[in-house]
C-alpha cells in the first residue's frame, strides 16, 4: 500500500496512542528499576514537545540541532520537533567539540536543543535548554510524505560528514523490514541494546515497534553489556537488536535461558558467520542480518520467514527496488525510502545515473536469490557498528608533533573482531596519540591500536595504497 499524499512521520508513529493508550510503549531498564512510558504518556509528551519548541520561536522548515543524551527525553524531542514541522537533526552525544562543529557548518541548523555535558558547536547558534520541550500541547502540522522530515550525516569518503535528507515517507517504507528482516508482530518486546541517539536504535528500536504497537525495551545509560542477557529475560524481550559486537560480548559467559527470545537482528557491519553459529547454538535462536545505509536504511537481509542461507547476507526486501551495477549494490530513485538527497546549501541534491542511485556496497546474487557481501568499493571503515571514513580519522592526526605521515585501517585480531587502528610514521609515543584521539574523536573513531612503520605505501602521485598497507600490517597483527 503507498503511502498517503498527506503524512506526517510523528503522528503515524504514535498512531497506536489512541487503539492502545495504556499498553507500555517505551520501558527504560535498569538493574533495579525500569522506567515506563505508555502509548498515551508518550503521545503527550511529544505533543508537550512540538509546542515548547513552537513556543520558543521555531517554526516550519527550522532545522534543529540535537545535542542530547541518552534518554527517553531524545526520541520525545526528535517526534516533537517532526510534529511540529520542525526538521530534527539527530547527533551522538559522543561527538567531540571540532566534529560537531564541521556538521553544523555544513548546515547551519536554526538552533539546538542541548543537555548540560554534550559538546557544542563554536558559532551564533542559539542554544535551548531542555526546559524547552515543557509547553502546550501541539496539533500534527500537515505534513505532505515528500516534505522534509528531519536530517542524519553520514560519513563520505572525503572524510567530510554529508547532510542527508529525509522526507516524512521514510518511515513507510520501513513497513517493508517488518515482515523482511525483524519479523514485527505488535505483541513483540523489542530490546534494542544500542543508545537512543544512534539512528539504527531510533528506527529498529523505537519508530518500528511504535509504529506496529509493539513495546520497545532499551537498557538504561552506563548499562553493563554482562548485565544484558538477565535484563532481556527478565522483562519477556522476544526480539534482541545490537551490533555484532554487542552479540560476541553477550557470548563471552553462560547466558541464560531466554525462553521468550523468538531471535535477534544485527546491522551495522557484517556479521562473521561463526559468531551466527555461536549464537545459535547457545540460545537456539537464530540473527537476522541488514544491510544499509544512512540514505535508505535497509534493503537486504535475512527473516524469520526467509531466514540467509550460509554464507549471504539474505534478500531483497519485499517492495524494494534494487539491482546490481558494476559489482555494487543500486536502488532505483522511486524507492519510497530512499533519501530525498544531500543538502548543498540551500539545495537538495539525489545523485543518479539513469534513474539509480549508485552505492559502494559490492555484492553477488546467487541464482536462489540470496546475496553475498563483498565489503565496500570505496575506503569506507567498518567497526563497532559505525561507519567511518579514514580521512575522519587521519585528518586528527595530521601535522600532530611526532607524526609525519598516517593511515586510518581496520584490522581483525580474531575471526569475529574488528577494531581501528592507525599506521602511523614518526617519533610520537602511543600515549601521546591515545590521548590525543580522546580530545578530538568520538569514542567510537578512537583507533585501538597504534603501529610504527618507516613509512606507508603510496604511488607514484602520492597516494595512499591502502591494499598494500593492509599487506604490510598484515604481520605486525
Amino acid at each position: 500500500m503507498q503511502c498517503p499524499d498527506r503524512f506526517n512521520l510523528a503522528s503515524y508513529v504514535l498512531a497506536n496512542a489512541r487503539k492502545t493508550p495504556d499498553k507500555i510503549a517505551l520501558a527504560i531498564l535498569g538493574p533495579a528499576r525500569s522506567e515506563r512510558w505508555s502509548y498515551a504518556r508518550l503521545e503527550d509528551a511529544v505533543a508537550c514537545a512540538a509546542g515548547g519548541l513552537v513556543a520558543a520561536g521555531l517554526t516550519t522548515g527550522d532545522k534543529l540541532l540535537l545535542r542530547m543524551g541518552n534518554s527517553a527525553q531524545f526520541p520525545i524531542a526528535y517526534l516533537g520537533a517532526i510534529r511540529a514541522g520542525i526538521v530534527p537533526i539527530p547527533t551522538s552525544a559522543a561527538f567531540t567539540a571540532p566534529e560537531i562543529t564541521r556538521i553544523a557548518d555544513a548546515l547551519p541548523p536554526t538552533a539546538i536543543l542541548a543537555e548540560k555535558g554534550i559538546a557544542l558547536p563554536d558559532g551564533p547558534y542559539p542554544v535551548l535548554p531542555m526546559a524547552a520541550l515543557n509547553g502546550p500541547p501541539h496539533p500534527a502540522h500537515d505534513s505532505a510524505a515528500d516534505d522534509l522530515a528531519y536530517i542524519v550525516f553520514t560519513s563520505g569518503s572525503s572524510g567530510q560528514p554529508k547532510p542527508v535528507a529525509h522526507a516524512h515517507r521514510a518511515v513507510w517504507a520501513r513497513r517493508m523490514m517488518w515482515q523482511g528482516w525483524y519479523g514485527l508482530r505488535d505483541d513483540d518486546r523489542l530490546m534494542h541494546t544500542g543508545a537512543f541517539n544512534w539512528t539504527y536504535t531510533l528506527g529498529t528500536g523505537l519508530l518500528d515497534p511504535w509504529a506496529m504497537g509493539a513495546t520497545a525495551l532499551v537498557p538504561a545509560p552506563g548499562t553493563d553489556p554482562a548485565s544484558l542477557p538477565l535484563l532481556a529475560k527478565r522483562h519477556d524481550a522476544t526480539i534482541l537488536a545490537g551490533s555484532p559486537g554487542i552479540f560476541r560480548k553477550l557470548l563471552h559467559a553462560p547466558l541464560p535461558p531466554l525462553p521468550k527470545l523468538r531471535h535477534a537482528l544485527s546491522a551495522g557491519e557484517a556479521l562473521p558467520p561463526s559468531l551466527r553459529s555461536r549464537w545459535q547454538e547457545a540460545t537456539g535462536t537464530d540473527i537476522h542480518e541488514a544491510l544499509g545505509m544512512s540514505e535508505i536504511s535497509t534493503f537486504l537481509s535475512g527473516s524469520p520467514s526467509r531466514p540467509a542461507p550460509a554464507g549471504t547476507i539474505g534478500f531483497a526486501q519485499v517492495g524494494r527496488k534494487i539491482r546490481i551495477t558494476d559489482g555494487c549494490l543500486a536502488i532505483h530513485g522511486s524507492d519510497p525510502g530512499l533519501m530525498l538527497g544531500y543538502i548543498n546549501g540551500r539545495s537538495i541534491d539525489l545523485p543518479l545515473t539513469d534513474g539509480w542511485f549508485q552505492t559502494s556496497d559490492r555484492v553477488a546474487q546467487r541464482a536462489d536469490g540470496a546475496f553475498t557481501y563483498h565489503g565496500r568499493a570505496d575506503d569506507i571503515l567498518t567497526a563497532g557498528g559505525f561507519r567511518i571514513a579514514p580521512l575522519e580519522i587521519e585528518q586528527v592526526f595530521h601535522g600532530l608533533d611526532g607524526v609525519t605521515d598516517c593511515a586510518a585501517l581496520t584490522l581483525h585480531p580474531g575471526p569475529e573482531t574488528t577494531i581501528l587502528a592507525l599506521a602511523y610514521c614518526g617519533t610520537a609515543r602511543e600515549k601521546d596519540l591515545t590521548h590525543h584521539a580522546s580530545t578530538l574523536l568520538a569514542s567510537h573513531k578512537h583507533p585501538r591500536a597504534y603501529l610504527r612503520l618507516d613509512s606507508l605505501p603510496r604511488g607514484a602521485n602520492g597516494k595512499l595504497n591502502r591494499r598494500a598497507l593492509m599487506a604490510a600490517v598484515k604481520d605486525m597483527t
